[in-house]
């Protein structure tokens, strides 16, 4: 009983180390690979590694993998700034998963 109890707690731990959530884009710096998002009123940044999947989705939702070439003309347009919403995974300060809308009817 005391092993299952240690391995539920151990994974707990673990899952925690992984951090998901719904931010606000607020700048991209292409050069640096690094993403600056808003979570509430808090700004972090963090850095785009050769891991780091990234994926969109459509209107009904259905997501659809994007390469980073993709995303990084997505990241980099300046008018996105402030107003589009990213779903991201994290570990640490850097990013595992990035997932946003698809643009109007253009092909990721």
């Amino acid at each position: 009983m005391r092993k299952l109890l240690l391995g539920v707690a151990a994974l707990f731990f673990m899952a925690g180390l992984v951090v998901a959530a719904e931010v606000t884009l607020v700048k991209f710096d292409k050069d640096k690979k690094e993403v600056t998002v808003k979570d509430g009123d808090k700004e972090k940044t963090y850095k785009v590694t050769a891991k780091t999947k990234f994926s969109s989705t459509d209107k009904d939702g259905n997501a659809k993998e994007a390469t980073y070439e993709a995303a990084e003309k997505r990241l980099s347009n300046e008018k996105g700034w402030g107003k589009m919403k990213l779903d991201i995974t994290t570990d640490g300060d850097k990013l595992t998963e990035v997932k946003y809308k698809g643009g109007k009817g253009k092909k990721q």
